[in-house]
């Protein structure tokens, strides 16, 4: 048996135990599926675990940048209560129109609103709007721009919010200096900046599983 293939048996019987898909969940990958949205959601028990950090946070505001089809947004908003709010910024409105029937179905079209153009333009009109902080943010959006992205979360939280930025392994490319891929050298900055923000305390972990090799970072905000 390949390593990889271990990767995915293991994740399988992690998820079907720990996390397994409703049938809100399983439509939303059956419906970005069937639209051609590309297969970069987060698995199951990478869902859960975004579930579980906003539970323990506490949050009550949720900022996502990034929806696809709105799989990672189902698992977020079912963390909120019912007064909650998520704000999810996706670039393509072909893929929020699909986030936006999933979202739906699942029943968080009250909690959700996604917001659709260029993440770095709905951010500024975000933050004109004075929205109280989020107490998590999840970055999953175009890695070039990581850096931006981590910048603006900082505005748009305080003390004590989450910052969770993903796909930072990239395949164990981000290890490589000499790289001018632009998903590496703007998660090498982002890391870099995690690393030495005064108001960021973070870590990076590495992860294997049916996603491939890659890894997420981690960042608390400080006073």
């Amino acid at each position: 048996m390949s390593e990889s293939h271990v990767w995915d048996e293991v994740d399988a019987y992690f998820t079907a135990h720990l996390a397994p898909d409703d049938e809100a969940l399983a439509a939303a990958l059956r419906d970005s599926d069937a639209a051609g949205l590309p297969h970069i959601n987060v698995a199951g028990n990478q869902g859960k675990l975004l579930q579980l950090l906003a539970q323990i946070q506490g949050a009550r505001h949720i900022l996502e940048i990034g929806t696809l089809g709105g799989y990672s947004t189902i698992w977020l908003g079912r963390a909120l209560p019912a007064d909650g709010r998520l704000v999810s910024l996706e670039y393509d409105p072909r893929h929020a129109e699909v986030a936006l029937r999933n979202i739906a179905r699942a029943g968080l079209d009250k909690l959700v609103e996604v917001r659709v153009g260029p993440a770095l333009e709905s951010l500024p009109e975000l933050a004109d709007e004075n929205p109280p902080p989020f107490d998590l943010v999840f970055i999953d959006a175009d890695k070039a721009n990581n850096p931006h992205y981590v910048e603006w979360a900082i505005k748009l939280t305080s003390t004590g919010s989450l910052i969770v930025l993903d796909n930072v392994v990239r395949g164990g490319r981000v290890v490589d200096a000499d790289s001018t891929a632009p998903d590496v050298t703007g998660t090498r900055t982002a890391i870099e900046l995690i690393a030495g923000h005064p108001r960021l305390s973070g870590t990076a972990i590495q992860t294997v599983g049916m996603k491939g090799y890659d890894g997420f970072a981690l960042a608390r905000v400080l006073a």
